[in-house]
């Protein structure tokens, strides 16, 4: 506002000036904008750490899974290796992004929240200190001069009304002239309205004048005073803007993983570990625990005859309950081949045949022995073991003639014959899982401790029982895994 009317211009048309009446209330709601702004970065930054939360179980259940697939599956020797080193890299990678969640909420969100307390202050009738300060500070700048501002426009109004109302007149005083009706009298009457309407002019144009001239006067202070009420609310507004910018780099310092030494060392490990896969190398381990490469018991004459009876494959189950027998679990290789323990395979043989053994058994002829009391179902389990397991057994058919056979002749003709030990079914028996259980084998069963399922047959000598699931599925188990049900 300059002061400088016109006495032209009928009414001023208000501007979206900071100097207008009122127009004060645009910086004022600042101040509560800023509060609701430090809710909406603490939201911002509590939204980013979740997300981090999420990303880093994601990759834990990930790198999890895929490293037991591919422990269980085919790969093997420095690939292998170099494979699960993904899943590691996962891990680590996980526990940075944990971390930087626990910055973003411990750190930077509580520092935002503290600083928020501490610059805005809530009243008992509601809003902010700060911002009634600033209300009143602005209010009370400019209450003299709106007062002064009323008061030119009252007299603005006033000189504009008189002005016309001498126009009008005027116009009456001229058109009676022209009128030969009317009498001298009533044109005095209309020249004296003429007369008294000039001098209305001049006096509301004198108030009008003076009314501008003391709101010219009272500007300066206004403004004076409006300047330093607003310059506060910069300052408060300042302090604002540079708490929210130090907030804003410290959550990239806490997001930029590029910059942690720990960070760079993941991948600069991941990297080492597949370079040190060796083709090569994986396949001279395969050829000697897993080929050509491997101890045979080729077999050997043998002077005893040998009995009929025992010309067919022992069962699984059979084969652990041999009382004298070793299991073979790596076997050395001769010349400059080099041994590595094998974890796809076991052997097992009665030692007193480790030096001979000759087997009666021909792989590549048809079973003839359809007697045999060996179980169709276990033999089957045995020949179908997936490819894609590492610790499947190999089934190896074998026979021996030593005075200790469990399996001779003399016994079988005895009271008892050990291949009937399945022949009297055992009573059903429902059991209640006592802990977790993941099997192994095809062969045995997996479970959830607080499961249900039914015994089947009475504990072996290796501690193996044999049950079925609810769903059907019939297979071995730990016995001390389970408790029966009362």
């Amino acid at each position: 506002m300059s002061g400088s009317y016109d006495d032209s211009v009928g009414v001023e048309v208000s501007s979206d000036s900071f100097w207008e009446v009122g127009n004060y209330k645009r910086t004022v709601k600042r101040i509560d904008d800023g509060h609701r702004l430090c809710n909406d970065l603490m939201n911002c930054i509590h939204e980013r750490a979740r997300i981090e939360k999420v990303y880093a179980q994601q990759l834990t259940e990930w790198a999890k899974r895929w490293k037991q697939l591919v422990e269980k599956g085919p790969q093997y020797g420095t690939v292998e290796r170099a494979w699960c080193a993904f899943m590691s890299e996962a891990e680590k990678v996980s526990e940075l992004h944990l971390e930087v969640k626990g910055s973003l909420m411990n750190e930077d969100f509580e520092k935002i929240k503290n600083w928020q307390k501490e610059a805005f202050h809530k009243q008992m009738m509601g809003g902010f200190k700060e911002t009634k300060e600033a209300e009143d500070g602005f209010r009370k700048a400019q209450k003299p001069w709106a007062k002064k501002l009323k008061e030119v426009e009252a007299a603005k109004k006033a000189y504009h009304a008189a002005c016309k109302e001498e126009k009008l007149a005027i116009s009456r005083e001229t058109n009676s002239k022209a009128d030969p009706a009317l009498n001298p009298e009533q044109l005095k009457k209309l020249q004296d309205k003429v007369e008294r309407s000039k001098q209305d002019v001049l006096k509301t144009k004198e108030k009008y004048e003076k009314s501008l001239k003391e709101l010219d006067n009272a500007t300066p202070q206004y403004m004076e005073n409006m300047e330093q009420v607003f310059e506060q609310c910069q300052q408060f507004e300042e302090k604002r803007l540079r708490f929210f910018r130090e907030v804003l780099l410290e959550v990239q310092k806490h997001l930029d993983l590029s910059n942690v030494a720990s960070y760079k060392n993941i991948y600069r490990e991941l990297e080492q570990n597949i370079k040190t896969a060796d083709a090569v190398e994986d396949l001279r381990w395969f050829r000697a625990n897993q080929g050509p490469g491997m101890s045979m018991n080729w077999p050997q004459f043998e002077d005893e005859e040998w009995s009929a009876d025992l010309n067919r494959t022992l069962s699984r189950r059979e084969k652990k309950k041999a009382s004298d027998g070793v299991t073979l679990t790596g076997i050395n290789q001769t010349g400059d081949q080099v041994s590595q323990p094998n974890k796809h395979s076991s052997l097992s043989v009665q030692s007193n045949t480790v030096q001979s053994v000759q087997s009666s058994y021909n792989p590549f002829e048809d079973e003839e022995d359809t007697g045999s009391t060996v179980s169709e179902k276990e033999d089957n389990k045995i020949k179908n073991v997936s490819s894609y397991e590492k610790n499947q057994s190999y089934p190896t058919d074998w026979s021996d003639e030593e005075s200790n056979n469990p399996f001779s002749s003399t016994d079988a003709n005895g009271d008892t014959n050990p291949f009937d030990e399945d022949s009297s079914p055992a009573m059903e028996v429902r059991v209640r899982a006592l802990y977790d259980y993941e099997g192994q084998e095809q062969d045995e069963l997996s479970f959830k401790a607080g499961d249900e399922l039914t015994k089947m047959e009475n504990e072996d000598e290796q501690g193996w029982c044999k049950g079925r699931l609810d769903n059907g599925q019939v297979g071995l188990y730990p016995a001390n895994y389970v408790e029966p049900i009362q």
